[in-house]
């Protein structure tokens, strides 16, 4: 069984992401149909069986245009959003900056909430519990169907993290995730590893 972690396609500049619903701008839209396009052609070296997506608008999206080019719904799932960033979710920067100077992600400390969000630590354990589970999921269940999980790149840095066996904070330099890369993790000799990094070919 291998799990595919995607990035959404791009969405718009000049907003706070987080659990902004902003959908894909026209290049998101056109990222997303040539990687669907993409894994249609070579769904034979993929063999992608279900769909699984963060249920914020530009992962749905994403999502949606995938299956639709693999005849494959979709399954949404709040588990697979990026950092609950509270009230500055989908906030114009220009504004964010004026009511809320200096508050970023890299700024807080790992215990220290967003306003109305999650903390860096909070939003660390989510991810771990909600990836374990996945992979438990198909290891108890004995299921050998590849998935793709369409979500965020902060999402894909915190498992990176995990798997490369290196302490995250909010600190860290991301690894890189571009919009619609793909990221392959494969079950092998006991453990889960990380074997294709931001592919991003069909771009």
């Amino acid at each position: 069984m291998t799990i595919y972690l995607v990035r959404h396609g791009r969405d718009e500049d000049g907003y706070r992401g987080g659990w902004s619903e902003r959908g894909l701008i026209d290049e998101g839209i056109q990222q997303s149909e040539k990687l669907g396009q993409y894994l249609f052609e070579s769904n034979h070296l993929y063999n992608i069986k279900q769909i699984i997506s963060s249920d914020l608008r530009r992962a749905f999206e994403t999502a949606s245009i995938i299956g639709q080019k693999l005849s494959i719904s979709v399954t949404i799932s709040e588990k697979w959003r990026e950092t609950n960033n509270g009230v500055l979710a989908g906030m114009p920067n220009d504004i964010a900056n004026e009511k809320y100077p200096g508050l970023y992600f890299s700024s807080l400390r790992m215990d220290e909430q967003y306003p109305d969000g999650e903390s860096p630590i909070e939003n660390f354990k989510r991810i771990e519990e909600t990836f374990y589970g996945i992979c438990n999921e198909h290891i108890n269940k004995k299921n050998n169907e590849n998935v793709v999980v369409v979500t965020h790149g902060g999402v894909i840095n915190i498992i990176y993290h995990i798997l490369k066996g290196i302490e995250w904070t909010n600190k860290n330099k991301f690894f890189p995730a571009s919009n619609t890369s793909i990221h392959m993790i494969d079950f092998c000799k006991g453990k889960w590893e990380l074997t294709l990094e931001n592919l991003t070919v069909h771009l």
